[in-house]
């Protein structure tokens, strides 16, 4: 829809959502963001479980409080 919010997870790319599996598509329930826990958690250092796993996190616990805490 072309809408971003301030945090969430990494925007993908329309050909990275056609390989995810189900669980990887659980990072697809929240708007993508500009910055999130996997870009200020070790960005570059980080595997793609980990990178998931922190987005996951992020859809699953999601509250106001925590994105002013990113």
């Amino acid at each position: 829809t072309g809408q971003m919010s301030l945090v969430g997870p990494r925007p993908p790319l329309p050909d990275e959502v056609a390989t995810y599996s189900e669980t990887e598509r659980r990072r697809l329930a929240v708007r993508p963001g500009m910055t999130g826990l996997w870009q200020i958690s070790g960005r570059s250092d980080l595997s793609w479980d980990e990178t998931v796993a922190l987005d996951l996190s992020y859809v699953d616990n999601w509250s106001f409080t925590s994105d002013v805490d990113v």
